[in-house]
């Protein structure tokens, strides 16, 4: 059965992206923290997962590298990451949506092969300021984590 297009919100630019001008290291658009509660630079982060096909530990690093994809628009990396049973045919991502900060409220592990992350999104559309509050819910096969579905809060 063919399966809706979804439009989905991304940023206007390419904040985040690995290198800035003049070669300079940028953070990665997910926010998180390393040892010394420094934001992680995007290649030390999110981007082992957007640029080298490396799997995501668990189901809250795949939901900051999903996040961070739709900050850099990266469609390919969004529907790879898509379970082949929630995938949508067609993927867009909404034009001018600014990305402002993720906040994830709760990592919660299910069993083995199942968890679920609370997290809340900012973004700006036309100055209008928007937060997403989601529940996701992630599945692990092949030893590797899917997103499947959420649901709004």
């Amino acid at each position: 059965m063919a399966q809706a297009k979804r439009t989905h919100r991304n940023a206007g630019g390419a904040q985040g992206a690995q290198q800035g001008s003049a070669g300079v290291t940028l953070v990665c658009p997910c926010g998180r923290l390393d040892v010394r509660a420094k934001v992680c630079t995007f290649s030390a982060c999110c981007g082992r997962f957007l640029d080298h096909d490396t799997p995501a530990p668990d189901a809250e690093s795949l939901m900051r590298s999903r996040y961070s994809a739709f900050v850099l628009g990266r469609v390919d990396y969004l529907n790879a990451s898509w379970h082949a049973s929630t995938r949508p045919a067609d993927l867009d991502l909404e034009p001018g949506v600014k990305w402002l900060g993720l906040e994830v409220k709760r990592h919660r592990v299910l069993d083995i092969d199942r968890a679920e992350v609370e997290f809340v999104a900012r973004s700006r559309v036309a100055g209008r300021g928007q937060r997403l509050h989601e529940n996701s819910r992630f599945v692990r096969e092949g030893g590797r984590w899917w997103y499947v579905d959420g649901d709004l809060k």
